[in-house]
């Protein structure tokens, strides 16, 4: 009998035991649900702080910026009016050389050529003697008509021997010209330069010949260099008229892209005609004796240049940073809300974009650095920056 009551009590205690397992699971299933169907307490959004500028429709200089390059007014492909053997270069016709207008840079060998033009004065002076023996046959000729007592006009106008007298002028004209032709070839045996000039090569050595055209050297003016400036259509219409611009009065800064060194020119001339490729309009800007500058400018030199432009109304003047990755401002509403909008930027410098106001807006709060988490209504706490205005 032991034997069997132990049994029933152990099947009891294991009975109770799955029936407290199964309440206490049924009890722990009904608080989940309870718990899993209750709405989540409402928690506040932090609203993020962001920069501000205030900012005002006001009116500033626009100034336009292009790049270029400097060039030269003249480059030259020197070459040889005569032929002849080179009998002498002189150090001022060498590469880098800076010469005056007029300087000797080589000499060629001018035997024929003083030949040439002796010869030709010897014709000179014998169409010379030609030509007054032919106005003292006329003078005859006519007293002889005179004197003959005929009336009316001879025959042929040779008896009065104005034909001949013509071709003698004729000759002699001929004759002075080739009188003048040979002294400038002569003079050609000495080779100048034509103007202030950089040698920038040379293609002769002493012994080699020259024939009438070919190369010799070639020359950069130095007096001036030049700086074509490609601008675009939008660029055009910050710029007041061509009369104004080629006034003088409007000096232009120019910046070597490399080491940052500072030069000022004037608007020279204006191209009337578009480039085919950038459909471009170039300005052309020139610096008076570039090599004589604190910091010579040298031809060849890529240049940033600052054009001074129209003063335009109504814009506002924004730190660069204010425009965003996507080309947009953002400006804070009365109530604190976001809103984007496309920047109409109409110039820029280093540090500030001018800008046309969206909706004709007056004044505005402007984020200083908008973020790209930054979105449409987002609403925000504003802490205002202080300008230089």
């Amino acid at each position: 009998m032991s034997r069997k009551k132990n049994r029933i009590i152990v099947l009891l205690l294991a009975a109770v035991f799955v029936i407290t397992v199964i309440t206490y699971n049924v009890v722990k299933m009904s608080e989940y649900r309870e718990t899993m169907q209750l709405t989540p307490p409402a928690q506040d959004t932090k609203r993020p702080t962001v920069a501000v500028v205030e900012v005002t429709t006001a009116t500033y200089q626009a100034y336009v910026k292009g790049i270029g390059g400097a060039h030269a007014k003249f480059d030259l492909v020197l070459n040889s009016r005569v032929s002849g053997q080179v009998i002498k270069v002189y150090d001022s016709f060498e590469s880098g050389r800076l010469v005056t207008a007029g300087t000797i840079l080589a000499t060629l060998e001018d035997s024929e050529i003083r030949a040439s033009l002796e010869s030709a004065r010897e014709t000179l002076a014998r169409a010379h003697v030609s030509y007054l023996e032919e106005q003292q046959e006329l003078q005859q000729a006519q007293q002889e008509w005179i004197s003959s007592g005929l009336t009316g006009e001879p025959i042929s106008p040779l008896v009065l021997r104005e034909p001949q007298l013509a071709a003698a002028r004729a000759a002699l004209h001929s004759a002075e010209q080739a009188v003048s032709a040979a002294e400038k070839n002569l003079a050609s045996t000495q080779i100048k330069a034509p103007f202030d000039a950089i040698v920038v090569s040379r293609e002769i050595a002493p012994g080699s010949y020259v024939q009438a055209g070919n190369e010799i050297g070639q020359l950069l003016s130095a007096d001036i260099v030049e700086v074509a400036i490609p601008l675009s259509a939008n660029d055009w219409m910050l710029l007041p008229d061509e009369a104004e611009l080629i006034s003088g009065d409007r000096l232009v800064n120019l910046q070597q892209v490399e080491t940052g060194d500072y030069w000022t020119g004037i608007v020279s001339r204006i191209e009337k005609n578009l480039n085919t490729n950038t459909r471009q309009r170039s300005l052309i800007v020139t610096v008076d004796r570039p090599l004589s500058q604190g910091t010579p400018l040298y031809p060849g030199t890529f240049l940033n240049a600052e054009i001074p432009g129209k003063v335009v109304a109504d814009l506002w003047k924004l730190p660069s940073s204010a425009l965003s990755q996507r080309g947009e401002i953002w400006i804070v509403n009365d109530e604190n809300l976001l809103k984007s909008h496309v920047a109409g930027i109409r110039f820029s410098d280093a540090e500030y974009i001018y800008v046309e106001p969206p909706n004709g807006s007056k004044k505005a709060q402007v984020l200083v650095q908008p973020l790209s988490s930054y979105s449409e209504g987002m609403k925000v706490v504003t802490q205002r920056e202080l300008t230089d205005e």
